[in-house]
């Protein structure tokens, strides 16, 4: 579970966040200000793991309220101003939200945080399992998420492949099926295409090689920048040429 304080000066740009976080099972919202000078000492007091900051506020900015907060908890933008993204992300922000914040957006924000950081909470034995609808009506399988390879989608059908080759298909789509296993280790890099992190074995440009896999997983186009803003926060040297196809662009 993540704490999480909003500080913005605008009371509907708050309830709307709120809303989105309601939604979010590992979210917990702890507090919010429309004062940034009161929110500075509510997280201070709080200390939570993250934070929603509006970027213009009266007094003190949100930019200046990111320098005063440092590393002590992780920070993703809000505002509607999109030339403020360079100088957050230098203060290596989580994500930039652009108003209104949609659901689909702002989850993907909190997604990649709960992704690079889900080691900071060990995971009980149960939280690896999920069940999913079969072809069979009425039948529920049970499945150890550690073991799923990655996961291909059929229509309103998806293909879970295991780590000893089994395919298993259930009644579900990958919009569903992400929402839930992104904690344990997942993530969609293509319309069609989940992947288990933890089965990756090489990437070769656009390519994801996974384990007991011939075929190598394509990297869509619209998922290739969030990907390797996983892949570069695990990386320990950059390679000479660049050649991972970093996009340093918002």
């Amino acid at each position: 579970m993540i704490d999480c304080i909003i500080v913005d000066d605008e009371q509907h740009a708050i309830d709307l966040l709120k809303e989105h976080i309601d939604k979010v099972h590992f979210l917990r919202l702890v507090g919010t200000s429309t004062n940034p000078v009161k929110g500075l000492a509510m997280i201070a007091d709080l200390k939570p793991g993250l934070v929603f900051l509006d970027v213009q506020m009266p007094n003190l900015s949100g930019l200046e309220m990111l320098k005063l907060i440092g590393n002590d908890c992780h920070v993703i933008m809000t505002t509607a101003y999109k030339e403020y993204a360079l100088e957050g992300f230098e203060h290596a922000v989580v994500d930039y939200l652009l108003k209104p914040i949609s659901f689909l957006r702002f989850l993907k924000a909190v997604n990649r945080l709960w992704i690079i950081h889900n080691s900071i909470r060990p995971a009980n034995e149960q939280d690896y399992y999920v069940f999913v609808k079969t072809e069979q009506k009425g039948k529920l399988l049970k499945i150890d998420s550690r073991r799923i390879t990655y996961i291909e989608s059929l229509s309103n059908y998806a293909t879970i492949h295991m780590d000893d080759q089994r395919k298993i298909t259930a009644y579900l789509k990958l919009r569903e099926l992400i929402e839930h296993l992104s904690p344990m280790g997942f993530v969609r890099i293509h319309k069609s295409f989940i992947i288990s992190l933890s089965h990756i074995t090489a990437i070769e440009g656009n390519l994801v090689r996974i384990l007991n896999e011939t075929q190598p997983v394509t990297i869509g186009e619209a998922y290739k920048k969030d990907f390797f803003e996983l892949i570069n926060a695990k990386l320990l040297s950059l390679p000479p040429d660049n050649s991972m196809n970093r996009d340093d662009s918002f």
